[in-house]
């Protein structure tokens, strides 16, 4: 999930940024040292939005750098437990599927894939035995997050299915919106003869 959040933090500005004017400063040290990062409370980092304040400067003796306490607002994205995410599969393995879905890579373990016997084919695909649906590298799919580990934030683990419904392949919740609708329809038809 996206956040918008209030972050404090002290910023180092080294002495060759000195000549700029503070803000830009600050900015461009945040950036460095935030965007695209992982910290453990905040998710990855994705954009410094704005700096609200920025306290008064302090040199510490053998650094030669100054140190501000600032408080700025940064977009960020936690990924949490039964969220739906959209991606595309960047990798497949004999145990699953890469899954890249923007800020985070998940896998799906090949259990998790579809509702049916699984095979990894040759040519580097995931094969359902009654089904014959297919998932390989680049395909677009829909999974959700099932379990989550931040314990090094650096290389985050995050397991997804998509054994429910409307769930996997795009193709594949397209035909069963259409079922759906077939069923639906068959239904009302068999209602509206009856009355």
């Amino acid at each position: 999930m996206h956040y918008k959040s209030e972050v404090e933090g002290v910023v180092r500005v080294p002495p060759r940024s000195f000549n700029d004017e503070l803000t830009e400063a600050i900015e461009k040290q945040l950036k460095g040292d935030y965007e695209g990062r992982i910290f453990g409370d905040l998710g990855k980092v994705i954009a410094i939005l704005n700096i609200a304040h920025i306290g008064e400067g302090v040199i510490i003796p053998g650094d030669g750098a100054a140190y501000y306490r600032v408080k700025f607002t940064i977009l960020n994205y936690i990924p949490e437990i039964n969220e739906l995410v959209n991606g595309e599969i960047k990798d497949i393995a004999k145990f699953g599927a890469f899954v890249d879905f923007g800020p985070f890579e998940g896998m799906v373990h090949v259990s998790q894939t579809m509702d049916d016997y699984v095979s990894f084919s040759k040519t580097g695909a995931l094969t359902g035995k009654q089904t014959k649906r297919t998932l390989k590298t680049g395909d677009k799919v829909r999974a959700r997050i099932v379990a989550i580990s931040m314990k090094d934030p650096r290389t985050p683990k995050i397991g997804l299915t998509m054994r429910q419904s409307y769930l996997g392949k795009a193709e594949w919740m397209e035909a069963e919106s259409k079922k759906e609708i077939k069923k639906e329809t068959k239904a009302a038809k068999k209602a509206a003869k009856e009355e």
